[in-house]
């Protein structure tokens, strides 16, 4: 590259949202330079070969798109496809000895209607179900088209959603409107689950953490779907990187950033990239980088008090067959959404107050979900039969890991896979390739190994809680930085990632907000 001393942006942290702004910048005449610790561009939103001998390309952390808007992609120009799976959901359940489940079809039929009644013995779950999530669908679409405009104000938006929407959603706990609309604890489990994700914490809590994580999980493109990135999650940000040299912006990777010198008017940047340190000037600082992390940068002391804590278990498995189900399920169905372990509303419950006790779960909540049923393009040209399985555990917080690391994370995986065997004729192990060495197709990511990773802070996926996607009537929004819900405590300092007011999942809203702070600004 050519040397530079002074940029117009250093981006800190090439990760997706970083890539975003930077490619919006750069587009913009802005000299922008994105300094990257990790030898590639990414962060979570990675593609790689997991398993040596294998071919097969894993999303090993982030899986799955739906908060990132049309918009931003067209705006983009992304070189990226985004695909509906066939299966929105499917929970296996055993009662009375007898093996069941309930579906959930990506296009709703009569096969979930008949499920739901097999399930609970009439159409009276399915009928409060569609009626749950065309309110929740009506306030997505409210919120939705807001997400790349500078913040709305709270009122604005309350006034055009239904009231007992906003009320269950907004206003009281998620558990309330979950136990006052369902009666089925499978039902009741399998909505409170979105607002559970990478956090432990009640449904009843009152701070309603669980209700801002729910609100991001349903809110996407005004309809919520999850959708998968053909070619894997790196393909997403494979293309936002080309996009970012594309129109001029400066990619390091290597690139350690180890202190950022802040004032009113602007900054310098430090970082280190294996052979010495350099320095360079800039009059903006997005970084994308955890809060947390920021603070220390910026020349504050580390703080254990206020450090986020993740909370989940992410196992990924290359599988030589898929398992058979007890229910007699078709495997291409069950696996190809997201099929539900243990996630009846009393069980995520006693998950969390064992967890909250110090206590591994003794029944371990999770999610399970097959990428290659919906892109059998990640397989490269592994044998017929192949296919990939994602865990995602709840309520495993960091804290309980904090001892025996090793024999902790063991268990945890035991006991994860004890939970899908419960529903299967055959152990899941028995369906696992080998490696190279002749070791099963296993890798397990506790929240330590997320920071060690990928540096994000007490393995939080979200850099910290999420946020509710608008302002407070009260809130000052009198500058760009604060209008866009990027603003740091120092004025040449933005957020642009998770830790932004908008920036949770893999979204770009981060990015996108920052970088439009930063035009507003000029």
């Amino acid at each position: 590259m050519t040397e530079q001393s002074r940029y117009d942006v250093v981006v800190v942290g090439g990760g997706h949202n970083g890539l975003t702004a930077a490619t919006y910048l750069a587009r913009s005449g802005l000299r922008t330079l994105v300094l990257e610790r990790l030898p590639r561009t990414g962060g979570a939103a990675v593609s790689s070969q997991a398993f040596a001998g294998h071919p097969v390309r894993l999303s090993r952390y982030s899986y799955l798109v739906s908060v990132m808007p049309e918009e931003l992609l067209r705006e983009l120009d992304l070189d990226v496809r985004l695909v509906s799976r066939r299966t929105a959901s499917y929970t296996p359940v055993v009662r009375d000895g007898r093996a069941g489940g309930l579906l959930v079809e990506h296009e709703e039929g009569e096969a979930t209607r008949a499920s739901f009644r097999a399930l609970t013995g009439s159409d009276d779950e399915h009928d409060a179900w569609r009626d749950f999530y065309a309110g929740v669908q009506g306030l997505a679409e409210v919120v939705a088209p807001t997400l790349l405009q500078p913040l709305p104000r709270e009122q604005e938006l309350r006034d055009r959603v239904d009231p007992q929407v906003w009320e269950d959603v907004v206003q009281r706990p998620l558990g309330d409107a979950v136990v006052r609309r369902f009666r089925d604890d499978t039902v009741r489990g399998v909505v409170a689950t979105d607002g559970l994700i990478g956090t432990t914490a009640s449904l009843h809590d009152p701070s309603l953490v669980q209700n801002r994580c729910f609100l991001y999980h349903l809110v996407g493109n005004g309809t919520g779907e999850w959708r998968v990135p053909v070619g894997g999650m790196g393909a997403l940000t494979d293309a936002l990187a080309a996009r970012a040299v594309e129109a001029g912006a400066t990619v390091l990777t290597g690139a350690g950033v180890s202190r950022i010198v802040a004032g009113d008017d602007g900054a310098e940047v430090t970082w280190h990239d294996g052979d010495g340190t350099r320095t360079v000037a800039a009059r903006h600082v997005l970084s994308g980088v955890a809060p947390w992390v920021l603070r220390i940068l910026l020349g504050e002391p580390e703080d254990p008090a206020t450090k986020p804590e993740g909370s989940q278990l992410k196992i990924n498995m290359l599988l030589r067959r898929l398992p058979r189900l007890r229910s007699g399920v078709d495997p291409t169905v069950a696996f190809a959404g997201t099929l539900h372990l243990g996630e009846e509303l009393s069980a995520l419950e006693a998950a969390r107050a064992d967890a909250e006790a110090g206590r591994l779960p003794a029944r371990l909540p999770g999610e399970v979900y097959c990428h290659s049923l919906t892109d059998p393009s990640i397989l490269g040209d592994a044998p017929e039969g192949t296919h990939t399985l994602t865990y995602f555990g709840l309520h495993t917080p960091a804290s309980l890991f904090d001892g025996d690391r090793e024999a902790t994370k063991a268990e945890a995986v035991r006991r994860a896979l004890a939970s899908l065997d419960e529903h299967l004729e055959e152990p899941i192990a028995d369906c696992l390739a080998t490696d190279a060495e002749g070791r099963p197709c296993l890798e397990a990511k506790i929240p330590q190994d997320v920071e060690a990773d990928l540096a994000m802070p007490g393995g939080h996926i979200f850099h910290g809680d999420l946020d509710w996607p608008w302002a407070s009537q009260r809130a000052l929004l009198d500058t760009p930085a604060r209008r866009w819900g990027v603003a740091t405590d120092t004025p040449s300092v933005l957020l642009c990632g998770s830790g932004s007011r908008r920036g949770g999942a893999v979204s770009g809203l981060g990015g996108h907000s920052a970088a439009m702070a930063v035009l507003e600004s000029r």
